[in-house]
């Protein structure tokens, strides 16, 4: 049984790598290679001027758009972790007339279809001359429904005896959340943390159309435009698709262990 469970394991691996391996090694191939009609498994010959020629292309800033992807996913995890989590603790552990009202409207932003806001969001933005700027693409994401029921989910499993004790040493809501609170829940912060910077840094129709400057660009911005109607740099494509996704293996491989923990201590179990 337990060779038939490590060789499911071993073929579920191999099938995840497989994109991994070809974007690796279409980048690194020729034109030629890419669209042969017979497959090599590894290029004859390897391609690494095809890392100058990516980062030297005048007409996308491939390095100003990861910084920009950087800036963004970084600060709207950090703003969703500090608002969801005050807000997921407030719904959670602080008893108020409307708590439940206040809960279902935050649940029921989940339901309404991100087509439906996007739209009234834009012209928000716009009318705020935000187009092209940094607050455009960042302040719309700050907040979550989904990660503020997560939070309120985790906090309802939260043990009682410490923030009890907290109360007795004369710490209040405030003073609880953030000493004794948040330090003990590092592991769960972490794994939404993680969510968050992978979802943010795929985000791609929204900053599509607010980074209309160049310089606003995003990565994924950035890669769409390797992909045209009139050509297709199939070679730079694949090779932007390695280099853009390389931090958020980075990112995943470092917090797995805080992932795989937090998904566990959601309080949503089966």
């Amino acid at each position: 049984m337990k060779a038939v469970r490590y060789l499911a394991l071993s073929v579920a691996a191999v099938v995840f790598l497989i994109p991994f391996y070809l974007v690796l090694r279409n980048g690194l191939a020729s034109e030629q290679e890419i669209t042969a009609p017979s497959w090599t498994f590894w290029p004859r010959s390897i391609r690494w001027e095809n890392f100058a020629l990516l980062f030297s292309d005048p007409a996308v800033p491939l390095v100003r758009s990861m910084v920009n992807s950087l800036v963004v996913a970084v600060l709207q995890t950090v703003g969703q972790l500090l608002l969801c989590g005050l807000a997921g603790y407030g719904l959670a552990r602080i008893p108020y007339r409307y708590a439940n009202v206040v809960l279902y409207l935050v649940v029921a932003t989940l339901m309404i279809p991100a087509a439906v806001t996007f739209v009234p969001t834009f012209v928000v933005v716009s009318s705020l001359g935000w187009v092209s700027d940094l607050r455009g693409l960042v302040i719309p994401g700050l907040f979550s429904g989904f990660t503020t029921f997560l939070f309120r989910q985790y906090f309802l499993g939260f043990p009682r005896e410490l923030e009890e004790a907290a109360r007795i040493d004369g710490l209040g809501h405030w003073g609880t959340y953030w000493r004794i609170v948040v330090p003990n829940s590092r592991g769960f912060f972490a794994a939404l943390g993680v969510i968050a910077f992978v979802t943010s840094w795929n985000q791609f129709l929204w900053p599509l159309v607010i980074a209309q400057d160049q310089d606003a660009w995003t990565v994924q911005v950035a890669l769409s435009t390797f992909l045209t109607a009139q050509s297709i740099n199939v070679s730079q494509l694949f090779l932007a698709a390695a280099v853009s996704i390389a931090p958020l293996v980075v990112v995943f491989v470092g917090m797995q262990r805080f992932l795989v923990r937090g998904v566990t201590e959601t309080g949503i179990k089966g």
